[in-house]
């Protein structure tokens, strides 16, 4: 019987009621894959259970086969729209019961939602919102904790309410229908297209009713942080099938799109064309995405070009102001705005370049301010700009400006070096960049301690004459390639 109840439990068919042998329900086929399986009986699964293996090497055949009979649904949503809305019944002794309203509460909901398969709750609804039962009010009241996975798992007790009950009070209860949710067609499981599964059956979502507030609680849904962007189709192509043309109500604080409250709409014009994507901040995209970088001229001066979908696109000067440059100036770690103008250079960048950037001027990073947009490069002049400051390394951790854990400022903010192929080279032309005189020693791994947030640099090599890091060759460090225990530190002779 606790082999039995395992696979009733797998199955969602109630309880285990006997575990028939000998081929009591006629002899399978094929292979007999487990003999003498051993089961707690708290198992999710069958194959979380013990066994010897297959059964032919020890005699067992087909006249052995096991049976289970189980007790059936325990529960089950009638006489609503949809499968997971409806009267609410359960099974109990042989027979289906109403529910008086007065005896269910949200922790009896949240069962009953998961044991349909119909994920969580979004309203319970009394005095027979879907109608009067035909079948018998249940005497007793459901006390379940919220944690079971049926009703068969919750205790119960005499009401005392249900004297007065009749189906006038039957109980009923809208689940959301929404179990699974999922970003697919991008790089990594953060980014993607947005695929929703309601009532048993993935979908795409209309991007018309799609918000970033409703993005932000998707990611965290997904364990992948919080949204960075809303994006149109031409990121990540279009789907099959469904289209939940769903308009969810989210705050944006919620742990899963079911918490929103979500109403249903019908717009004939939704088409794949219009399926909405998401990219979270725990995807690769988000690293490189909105990253800037100046060409032409140095680190904190030339022709500004942004990482935009999966791109370096140049900028155009149009709709450019300097509450946009000084955002540019703070996220490259380049101090205030001195100018920006028109580029001297007019090679077209690739035929795409990007315009539509409107910030407030406090943003630490382009990627906060409004959604730019892509347009031919040969529909505008392209932006040049010049920031005051050049100093965008430090060294800290020594109590001194020239010795100390090597930070540089990258992408709106600070982050540390990793040590892999750093040498006294590189640390010269650290030292010289900071005029801190030339390089004592290189410390690592992490001298000076070990660092927080993003590790932004790896594989640098200078040749050491450089005037600026920034003119050595170096790689993006990607997420989980380095640890802070490996952080750069440098020492100059500024120091003595």
């Amino acid at each position: 019987m606790d082999d039995a109840a395992v696979v009733c439990r797998e199955l969602r068919c109630g309880k285990a009621v006997n575990a028939p042998q000998y081929g009591h329900f006629g002899p399978g086929s094929g292979p007999i894959w487990m003999v003498y399986v051993y089961c707690s009986g708290s198992e999710s699964t069958l194959k979380n259970c013990g066994s010897y293996g297959r059964g032919e090497p020890y005699g067992c055949g087909h006249g052995l086969d096991a049976g289970v009979t189980c007790s059936g649904q325990n529960s089950r949503l009638t006489a609503g729209p949809h499968r997971c809305s409806g009267r609410v019944e359960v099974f109990h002794g042989g027979s289906w019961f109403t529910v008086c309203d007065a005896d269910f509460d949200q922790q009896d909901a949240e069962v009953v939602c998961r044991e349909l398969g119909c994920g969580i709750p979004v309203e319970v609804r009394g005095s027979a919102a879907f109608g009067r039962g035909e079948v018998q009010v249940w005497t007793e009241e459901l006390q379940c904790r919220g944690n079971e996975s049926e009703i068969y798992f919750c205790p119960t007790s005499s009401s005392l309410k249900h004297s007065n009950c009749s189906h006038y009070n039957d109980v009923g209860l809208i689940c959301s229908g929404h179990t699974g949710a999922r970003l697919v067609n991008g790089p990594d499981s953060c980014s993607g297209r947005v695929e929703l599964q309601y009532l048993g059956d993935w979908g795409t979502v209309c991007a018309v009713g799609w918000d970033m507030r409703a993005a932000d609680v998707l990611c965290a849904q997904l364990d992948c942080g919080s949204a960075v962007a809303v994006v149109e189709v031409d990121w990540f192509g279009e789907g099959s099938g469904h289209i939940w043309a769903d308009v969810f109500d989210c705050q944006g604080k919620e742990t899963h799109l079911s918490q929103c409250g979500i109403s249903s709409w019908s717009r004939a014009a939704c088409s794949h064309k219009h399926d909405a994507g998401v990219i979270c901040n725990g995807s690769s995209v988000a690293f490189h995405e909105g990253r800037v970088r100046l060409s032409g001229g140095s680190e904190c001066q030339g022709e500004v070009e942004i990482y935009f979908r999966q791109d370096w696109r140049r900028v155009l000067l149009d709709s450019w102001s300097l509450s946009e440059a000084s955002v540019l100036c703070r996220q490259l770690g380049c101090g205030s705005v001195l100018n920006y103008r028109s580029s001297p250079s007019t090679t077209e960048h690739k035929h795409v370049c990007v315009t539509g950037f409107s910030c407030s001027g406090s943003e630490a990073h382009l990627g906060n301010c409004s959604s730019a947009q892509p347009v031919n490069c040969s529909s505008g002049e392209q932006l040049y700009i010049t920031c005051s400051d050049p100093r965008s390394i430090r060294l800290v951790g020594s109590g001194g400006d020239c010795a100390g854990r090597l930070e540089v400022f990258h992408s709106g903010s600070w982050g540390t070096v990793c040590d892999d192929s750093w040498d006294i080279e590189d640390a010269q032309v650290v030292c010289r960049q900071l005029q801190c005189g030339v390089a004592l020693s290189t410390h690592i791994p992490a001298w000076f301690g070990p660092g927080t947030g993003s590790i932004w640099l790896n594989e640098v090599e200078c040749e050491g004459n450089e005037t600026s890091l920034w003119n050595c060759r170096f790689q993006l460090c990607e997420e989980g390639e380095c640890g802070h225990q490996e952080d750069v530190g440098v020492v100059c002779s500024g120091t003595v």
